[in-house]
């Protein structure tokens, strides 16, 4: 039987450049997928950033926009930084995206890299779970101008600067006031997110397909400044007040540095991303696997 998927992108984790140890063992891995991919009857192509700092060669190389005109299925070998940054990239054209664990935690990239054959063989012939996610679009505004736009899948962070105190944030929800607080910072997280960054800072667990955001202080001054969950219709405007070297993360992948006065405004994006996970996947497995839950029960 041939692949439901008829061209496949093929994108890498990969280690900066020069660090040559490490990017020789990812085009390896690489290679034996594109080869595996290849005996499935998919066209295979891979990314071109991958293939500058792997050095991966055999294949077309294509950029990000390429991939999305012409491929209808993109295989992400990393860890979920990297399918985070792909993720977002991909979005806007739709492509489904499969994720082989070669990181740590593993959220969203849930394909053991030691079993990736058996694994991705019946999801190729359509075997598979569709999983959609959310993403917002964040500007920083300043001055009425917007100086910094940017998509992100985990959260939008407002962070104190490194060496300096607490920040004072004006935080406002459809243009209502909702608080002025002090605090190390404020997290924006969609449900993605709310095993990141948001769930160390105290905010709850949010299932993928409940449509809300997690908005959670760092360690805020007033104790009783909780985790509130909000619709994400909404639009989301954070005004820094004071602080000095604060700055504004988005997946913790890109960074804009603030001023006072700036206004970081978080919407929902457009676009969602789209994973295939193996057929009988379930969020519940992964929170207890990946949370080690029920461990010596």
């Amino acid at each position: 039987m041939k692949s439901q998927f008829r061209h496949v992108a093929l994108f890498g984790k990969y280690a900066a450049p020069g660090t040559l140890v490490a990017n020789a063992s990812s085009c390896k891995v690489l290679e034996d997928i594109a080869q595996f991919l290849s005996s499935q009857g998919c066209t295979v192509v891979v990314d071109l950033e991958t293939v500058a700092n792997t050095g991966l060669q055999g294949y077309p190389a294509l950029d990000v926009d390429a991939i999305g005109r012409q491929c209808d299925l993109g295989l992400v070998v990393g860890g979920d930084g990297t399918m985070l940054g792909i993720g977002r990239q991909m979005a806007q054209y739709g492509v489904p995206l499969i994720g082989i664990n070669q990181g740590r935690l593993g959220f969203i990239t849930d394909i053991p890299l030691n079993n990736y054959q058996a694994t991705l063989t019946p999801m190729l012939l359509g075997a598979f779970e569709e999983d959609h996610r959310s993403l917002m679009h964040a500007r920083v505004m300043r001055g009425g101008e917007c100086v910094f736009s940017a998509l992100a899948m985990n959260d939008v962070v407002v962070n104190r600067g490194a060496t300096s105190g607490m920040v004072e944030l004006r935080v406002e929800v459809d243009g209502h006031l909702v608080s002025n607080q002090r605090a190390d910072g404020l997290i924006i997280a969609t449900p993605t997110g709310s095993t990141a960054y948001a769930l160390s800072a105290g905010g709850p667990l949010m299932h993928p397909s409940i449509p809300g955001w997690l908005m959670v202080p760092i360690a805020p001054h007033t104790l009783t400044n909780r985790p509130i969950v909000l619709a994400d219709a909404a639009e989301v405007a954070i005004e820094l007040i004071a602080g000095r070297d604060a700055s504004a993360n988005f997946d913790m992948q890109s960074l804009a540095t603030l001023q006072h006065g700036d206004r970081i405004v978080v919407r929902r994006s457009e676009h969602r991303g789209r994973f295939l996970h193996p057929q009988g996947w379930s969020y519940f497995d992964t929170l207890r696997k990946k949370l080690h839950w029920n461990e010596g029960a």
